[in-house]
């Protein structure tokens, strides 16, 4: 009899240490709380946090990422916009790396009329980030660029 039990011990225990394991290190579950993300991505929006991709040395433009917030130290979700040595500016609400107009479909442009940034340098070891919804994101426009030290991960939200 107790071979049999340990025998459903195991059974029982293995995929709790694997959820467990890949909740860890691979993939978490991530509420979003606030709008700033808004319309790519929605208040009480669960998405999924991939962990493996904190570890990268370049984090792509376009990207959002999962970092503690230099504010009030929570996890906070971002759009990186640019990275280290790039230049970002925003004129008239239009978004510019590197003085190159950027393509941002998702973003509302009559609620950022007349928004005006930098131009910025991102310093060596740092992403620029911004809310999609930048009438009520605080962002790097805010408390300035991230370390990557602080980033957690990249969301998969299928949209870019």
């Amino acid at each position: 009899m107790s071979g049999e039990w340990t025998r459903y011990l195991v059974v029982a225990l293995v995929p709790v240490l694997v959820v467990l394991a890949v909740r860890a290190w691979v993939m978490e579950p991530f509420t979003v709380s606030s709008d700033s993300m808004e319309p790519t991505i929605s208040s009480g929006a669960v998405v999924l946090l991939y962990k493996p991709a904190a570890a990268l040395d370049t984090f792509p433009n376009g990207v959002v990422i999962a970092f503690t917030s230099p504010l009030d130290g929570h996890a906070t979700i971002k759009r990186v916009v640019a990275g280290e040595g790039q230049t970002v500016a925003i004129r008239d609400g239009e978004l510019y790396v590197d003085d190159i107009p950027i393509s941002e479909p998702f973003i509302d442009r009559s609620r950022i009329d007349a928004t005006y940034l930098g131009p910025q340098t991102v310093p060596t070891g740092y992403v620029f980030v911004l809310g999609d919804n930048r009438g009520v994101s605080v962002d790097s426009r805010d408390y300035g660029p991230v370390p990557r030290t602080a980033i957690q991960g990249t969301l998969l939200t299928g949209r870019k």
